[in-house]
């Protein structure tokens, strides 16, 4: 998949949520429901394969800094457990990898594998369905 350009409504898994607010960098949008990552400042920006990045957990809503912008500069995480997509071929994720961890390919999609260190950890695989991968952070 590729990186989002809109919203996602991002399933999620009952139980208890913990929240967290974050500034995002300069320039920077993140959009409801893609996975959030700070920087080495400490500044919320999209998940993405940045092995610099740490991701932190899912948007609860959209914020930017982009110019002209009126949404809000900072963003709400949310952390438990949500339904990313699952990457392709020899990254793709089973079920046979429940407990490990995956890693941001982008701000929507989970992988297998680190990509010889190039990405970061998302969190925990705690269920794969024919929708996607659901993953704890």
């Amino acid at each position: 998949m590729a990186a989002l350009t809109n919203d996602r409504n991002t399933p999620e898994r009952s139980g208890g949520f913990t929240h967290l607010e974050r500034d995002l960098a300069a320039s920077t949008t993140i959009f409801a429901g893609s996975m959030v990552a700070q920087n080495a400042a400490g500044a919320a920006v999209p998940a993405a394969a940045t092995n610099t990045l740490t991701v932190l957990g899912r948007a609860a809503h959209r914020a930017s800094t982009a110019a002209g912008s009126t949404l809000p500069d900072k963003v709400r995480i949310d952390r438990g457990t949500f339904r990313f997509a699952n990457s392709t071929s020899t990254d793709a994720i089973t079920i046979a990898d429940y407990g490990k961890p995956c890693y941001a390919v982008d701000d929507q999609t989970v992988a297998k594998t680190d990509n010889s260190a190039a990405r970061p950890k998302a969190g925990i695989i705690r269920d794969v369905d024919a929708l996607g991968v659901w993953v704890e952070f």
